[in-house]
Parts: structure tokens; sequence; C-alpha cells
């Protein structure tokens, strides 16, 4: 155990200390970890900068080549979600933009959600030859998390807004008479003059009747990438339902309408601008002109809560739709997997008003909408998510 331990630190550490651990009798490395070795240093000590002897300057990087054969290596030498975070630190630490602008490099990254919201921030920037090949990176993602979210979050929908669901007595008013009499003609009584119906049957008023609209403001600026990538799945997929009506509007400083896009997550993804500034008033504003029936509406304000805007507008904007009989949630930004992070200010001041004010991680996100729509108070399930941080 303690030579495996040693081994650890030695990678971790660099080949700058090889002689050190040496001296700790810790043997030379194997030709898996010499690669390891390789592969990191790549990364974490200048390799793929191109600041070490490619004698062309910081910034530009390697050849294709040569990131190419980086990346076989790291796939080959760690599991899934370790090459995620090394090529996202690539990215970062040393500003390998061409991995993005390359489209056979676009093909070896491996699915993530940091890397997706890298590209779609650096969307307009990517050459015409790339835009192909991260479209299909997105649309990996997309379909890995539309896996896992369609099946739950129709089944909760239809749970809410099925009455059948929840009544052994369906009311009157929703009884199919022409199919239920045509059904049981053969159990007419000639002495009571009328139709005993072994049945009756009733409309699927849950699937045939928008009863609810769904509205979703989503804050697309720079910091929101993982909380765009689900919203918008969660928009597509109420939006693919005839018993809700869901509207999609993006904001930073302007207001984007992209409630057409809902047909397909991918073009709802890429409709988004993310980056500028933020006004939130001005986008919660816009939304109101969709609320018809303010007590069948549900309305999603996602966003980190840093207001460029007029904070005032935004706080009486929520106050008044909450009092009008909305039900008014605010999804706080998430990153890694579900932490948030938001203005601790204005989320103080609108979780006073007794709106929910939480961050929601994807899993849970069906369960959410269920409860809303049910009409439940939220105030114990946003208590278990901040527990979840």
């Amino acid at each position: 155990m303690e030579k495996e331990q040693l081994t650890r630190w030695r990678l971790i550490l660099g080949n700058e200390t090889q002689e050190d651990f040496t001296g700790m009798g810790m043997d030379g490395l194997s030709k898996e970890q010499m690669l390891m070795d390789e592969a990191l240093a790549e990364i974490y000590s200048g390799g793929l900068s191109g600041e070490s002897g490619t004698g062309r300057g910081a910034g530009k990087g390697p050849s294709a080549p040569h990131i190419s054969k980086w990346l076989g290596d790291i796939r080959s030498l760690f599991d899934p979600d370790m090459v995620a975070i090394v090529q996202n630190d690539a990215i970062t630490r040393k500003g390998l933009k061409q991995l993005l602008f390359e489209p056979e490099l676009l093909e070896q990254l491996e699915p993530d959600l940091n890397m997706a919201s890298t590209l779609l921030m650096l969307k307009d920037q990517i050459p015409k030859k790339s835009k192909e090949s991260a479209r299909r990176f997105i649309q990996k993602i997309v379909e890995d998390i539309n896996r896992r979210m369609e099946s739950q979050m129709r089944r909760a929908v239809i749970a809410a807004l099925n009455k059948r669901e929840h009544s052994p007595l369906p009311a009157a008013s929703a009884i199919d008479f022409r199919y239920t009499i045509a059904r049981n003609l053969r159990n007419y009584n000639p002495d009571l003059g009328t139709i005993i119906p072994e049945r009756v049957y009733f409309f699927d008023r849950a699937s045939k009747v928008n009863r609810w609209n769904v509205i979703l403001d989503i804050d697309q600026s720079g910091s929101m990438g993982e909380s765009i990538i689900y919203s918008s799945i969660m928009a597509c997929i109420l939006a693919s339902m005839s018993a809700v009506k869901t509207n999609v509007v993006a904001f930073d400083t302007e207001i984007m309408d992209l409630t057409e896009l809902c047909q397909d997550p991918v073009d709802l993804l890429f409709g988004f601008q993310m980056g500028g500034g933020t006004d939130i008033a001005k986008s919660i504003g816009y939304c109101r002109k969709y609320i018809e029936s303010p007590s069948n509406t549900l309305f999603f304000l996602i966003s980190d809560l840093d207001e460029g805007g007029n904070r005032a507008r935004l706080l009486n904007h929520v106050r008044e739709m909450k009092e009008s009989g909305v039900t008014v949630i605010v999804l706080l930004a998430v990153a890694d997997g579900g932490r948030a992070y938001y203005d601790e200010t204005t989320a103080k001041r609108i979780a006073e008003m007794g709106i929910p004010c939480f961050a929601c991680t994807p899993e849970k996100l069906p369960e959410l909408v269920e409860r809303a729509l049910k009409k439940y108070d939220l105030s114990e399930f946003a208590k278990q998510m901040k527990q979840k941080k």
C-alpha cells in the first residue's frame, strides 16, 4: 500500500520530483504509469500550451496530430469522469480552444456538461467546418439527459393533471356521453326506458386540454451553462405534451423568445446567446404577457439572481405574480452536479415572500414539476434540496 501511495504522489507532483521519490525507495514507473505521467505532464507541466520547445509561441498550441495522440492517451489511461476533468483543465489552464475548433478533435472528446457549456458560449466563433461536430457533441449529452428525464417527467405531469389518478369519481363534466351510450346500447332497460351503463367513459382531459401554462424564464448569462442545458431539455419535454402549454424566454440584458425552438432541445440550446449582463426584471415583465389564467400558470425563473437591472422592480414583479395566483418558483443556477451559486441577498428577499427559491438537481426536476402542478407546498421539498448541497 505504501508503494502505491508513493506512486500516486509521484504522478501528482510530476517528473521533476522523481529523484526525491527514488531516494524514498520507490521503484521506477511502469510503462502504463509512464504514459499516464506524460499525459498529465502535457496539461499540468506546460506541454500542450506551446510554451516548451514548440517554437511557435504561447496561445497557438500544438499541432492537431499531437493533441489527437494526447486525447487517445488519456482516454485509454483514465476513466471517463477523469477524462472529462483533464479535458476541462486543458482548456481552462492552457487555453486549448483549438480542441473546440477542429472537427476530428471534437469527435474524440468525452461528452461533458462543462465542455458543452464552453461550446455553447463559443458557438459563434466555431468555424463552419466544426459546427456539425459541435452539434453532434452536444447532441450526445442531450440524448443522455433526455433518456434519464423524459419518462419520469411525462409520468409526473400525467399524474398531476389526470384527475382519475386521484378520485374514484371523476367530474360529470368529463363524461364522454356519446361514446358511453354507444358502448352500452345493449344494456337498454325497456321497463325503465333508459340505458343502465356497465361502464362510464371519460374524456382524457389531461392529454387533450391545455389546462396549465408553464413559463420558463432562463438567465443566459455566461455562468448559467449547466442550468441552461437542463432547462432546455425540460422545456422540450413539456412542450411535446398537449396537456401543458410551454413558453421559453431567455434573457441577459435583452430578451429572446425561444418558444418556437422547443421541438428540438439542441436547436433550443443553440438559440441561447450565452454571455453579457443581466436584466431579470425586464424579462419577467415580458413573460407576464403569457399569463392568461394565473391559477393555472407555473412560472420558473432560472437564474443566479445577479441582477444588473432594477432589483426593486424584479422583486415587485414576482410578488405581484404570486399574489395574482401564479405558482412562482425560482431555480438557482447549478454547477458541479447540483451545487448552487447565486446572489444571496436577492434570494433571501424572494424567499421571504414565501416563494420557493432553491437549486434543484436534474434527477429531481420531474418530482418538482409534479408537486408544483398539484399545488403542493414546496417548502419541505426546497428544504430537502438545500440539505443535499
